[in-house]
């Protein structure tokens, strides 16, 4: 099979493969919590700007998660949106197709971290009639309260899932995590980062796929171990605060910043889809300064800073 025929049959391969990661997530996740993901699946009919079908699942209101939302969707339109051409001006206007699993956990408790992770592929077929693919993903981690031992454990799964792939792309992908999930406007990191790719095919179709594949794959042995160590420590009202207050960062930057919710809303995406990302509360201070020695305070001197974890 030729490299253009196997390009060819990928969206279907990717769309079964992102079902497949999205019921495996949910499923873990509702076991812990207790509660069960309310699946809501959506579709966009020909002759809109986007179309496409997908399934949103979410949880909220648990005992461990206050909102969880993990999205499915697989669309297509007839134009390229600006966010996804930065780097390929070559494809602007270009037809496309893209899928992918997004998801963002908010916990309950203060000391469990939010957690983001999300894994694509996007299709353009350009002037010369050639189809093109290229992957992107990534997870996250955003802790309230930092922990050692978290950071250290979520960098490590990150980098084993990506060293077969290349002694480079850790390295690589953990600096280019910490360079994008950056608040310019805060000059601060978002959290203790993970590892991020975009517009990637350097290896090929195949291994790029596998690459691909491998993160989102080691997406719950990254997080659900920490879920487990911090879903039962007790808390006060000072804690809670804190977690509200710091969450309005995650909104700062989804908003402003993120590529991915950019291109959801510019390609006329499902509003209620591409912001299921958003906590369920959320609260401003004004110059809100922790106290010297405070574990508030720890965070941001200790843990939103770049590190090198492993």
């Amino acid at each position: 099979m030729t490299a253009q025929a196997v390009a060819a049959s990928a969206p279907e391969r990717v769309s079964a493969y992102l079902r497949g990661l999205q019921a495996r997530i949910t499923g873990a996740i509702g076991a812990l919590d207790g509660t069960a993901f309310l699946a809501d699946p959506w579709e966009k009919p020909a002759g809109e700007k986007l179309q496409g079908q997908g399934i949103t699942q979410i949880l909220e209101g648990g005992p461990v998660f206050e909102r969880a939302g993990c999205g499915f969707s697989h669309v297509s339109g007839p134009s390229l949106p600006p966010s996804a051409t930065q780097h390929r001006p070559e494809l602007a206007g270009a037809p496309f197709e893209a899928m992918g699993v997004s998801l963002v956990f908010h916990p309950r408790n203060p000391y469990v971290p939010t957690v983001h992770m999300n894994v694509r592929m996007i299709s353009a077929t350009g002037r010369d009639g050639q189809l093109v693919c290229w992957f992107g993903g990534g997870m996250d981690l955003t802790p309230y309260y930092g922990f050692e031992e978290d950071a250290v454990h979520f960098h490590q799964t990150c980098k084993t899932a990506l060293q077969p792939f290349g002694d480079d792309k850790y390295p690589r992908f953990k600096t280019w995590c910490d360079e994008y999930f950056f608040l310019k406007h805060r000059n601060e990191q978002r959290g203790v980062g993970g590892v991020f790719f975009d517009d990637f095919s350097e290896l090929g179709f195949e291994p790029s796929l596998a690459m691909m594949q491998s993160v989102g794959d080691a997406f719950l042995g990254a997080y659900l171990p920490i879920v487990e160590r911090r879903k039962d420590m007790t808390y006060g009202e000072r804690e809670r605060a804190f977690q509200l207050y710091r969450r309005g960062r995650y909104v700062e930057f989804n908003l402003v910043w993120d590529r991915g919710t950019h291109f959801g809303l510019q390609s006329g995406g499902r509003s209620e889809s591409i912001l299921l990302s958003m906590p369920p509360l959320v609260s401003w201070a004004y110059q809100q300064v922790p106290a010297a020695g405070s574990p508030e305070a720890a965070l941001y001197s200790q843990f939103l800073v770049r590190r090198d974890w492993v």
